[in-house]
């Protein structure tokens, strides 16, 4: 065994974007989607409906995404109190994300740009799965096809519209229009005087869908009525309107950071062996004298200590390396963290 201490110029740092399928299914579309009726009756039912792959009861069953409808008048669910009219699920829901991505709690969400916005009263909002969505939602692979009384509707971010990085509060956002893979397919695909679809957030990983945009170019519409006796109803809709449509497109992304080391041996580095049996137990000598002047030795594991001499990282090579006084060796060790 031998030591060197490794020079600053020894460590690189690389930074790559790995993007790949959001789904547990491995495809980058999902297709079927499935609410467990057990999720919809507990407590969780009254905010927010949970979607599955596959059916909530097979095993293997993972949560894709959850989707919740939110109503700044707290239309569109049950009371908590009927003493104030004000206060339910819907409420709740546009309060938080208003206070997670706006952080004005005395702010509405706005869709569109320019003269075509719109500021309406609730949204619908889809929130991929921690584990799906990993770092990030990759733009440009968003499509979600929706459909309707009014036909069929194709939705996609639009990142590759935009040459300029767009943020809401602290939060990076794409306005989310008809066109798909990133593009519009004509006239900026908005809708005129609903503004946009909605916004991607793709950090945060969350999707705000504008209810009278959609609804404007489909006829899927939120019952907004006040007092609902089953808070369900209207992620249900939207539920529906996926099934309809067929398909449900996202990519993940993530950022995966390399530190290289380059671990260099000289010719007359590393040449001899700490091994019992590269020496005599009772002389001390060389076991085979040819090692004295020309010793061979093979390199097969390259350990990293700090300076407590603590090993806290080990490199195996794939194959033996021969080492002698007439060669020199230069190891590239790869750490992802």
């Amino acid at each position: 065994m031998g030591f060197k201490r490794l020079e600053a110029e020894d460590f690189v740092v690389s930074s790559d974007a790995v993007q790949s399928t959001a789904w547990s299914t491995n495809a980058p579309t999902l297709t079927h989607f499935f609410t467990s009726s057990v999720q919809m009756a507990g407590s969780s039912g009254d905010y927010y409906v949970s979607v599955y792959q596959t059916g909530s009861t097979v095993v293997g069953a993972a949560v894709q995404f959850d989707v919740a409808y939110g109503n700044v008048k707290g239309s569109g669910s049950g009371y908590f109190n009927p003493s104030f009219p004000q206060f339910s699920p819907s409420s709740t829901t546009y309060g938080q994300y208003r206070t997670m991505i706006l952080e004005d709690e005395n702010t509405n969400f706005s869709y569109g740009e320019g003269q075509n916005t719109l500021s309406p009263d609730d949204f619908w909002v889809i929130s991929p799965d921690r584990s799906r969505y990993k770092e990030s939602i990759f733009p440009g692979s968003l499509n979600i096809a929706l459909s309707g009384s009014g036909g069929l509707l194709q939705l996609t971010d639009n990142s590759n519209d935009t040459s300029v990085q767009t943020f809401l509060g602290t939060s990076r956002v794409f306005q989310i229009i008809s066109g798909s893979n990133g593009s519009s397919i004509t006239d900026g695909g908005y809708v005129e005087g609903s503004g946009s679809y909605g916004l991607l957030f793709p950090e945060l990983g969350t999707i705000l869908l504008n209810p009278d945009a959609i609804n404007q170019s489909i006829g899927v519409v939120p019952n907004r009525n006040s007092n609902l006796t089953d808070n369900t109803t209207n992620p249900i809709t939207l539920i529906n309107a996926l099934e309809l449509g067929g398909g449900f497109t996202m990519n993940s992304q993530e950022t995966i950071s390399s530190d290289y080391v380059f671990v260099r041996a000289r010719n007359s580095e590393f040449n001899y062996s700490a091994n019992p049996s590269f020496i005599s137990g009772s002389t001390g000598e060389l076991v085979d004298q040819t090692f004295i002047n020309n010793p061979q030795v093979y390199v097969t594991t390259i350990g990293m200590y700090n300076d407590a001499n603590e090993c806290i990282a080990v490199a195996k090579l794939s194959r033996p390396l021969l080492k002698d006084f007439t060669k020199e060796a230069l190891v590239r060790v790869k750490l992802d963290f």
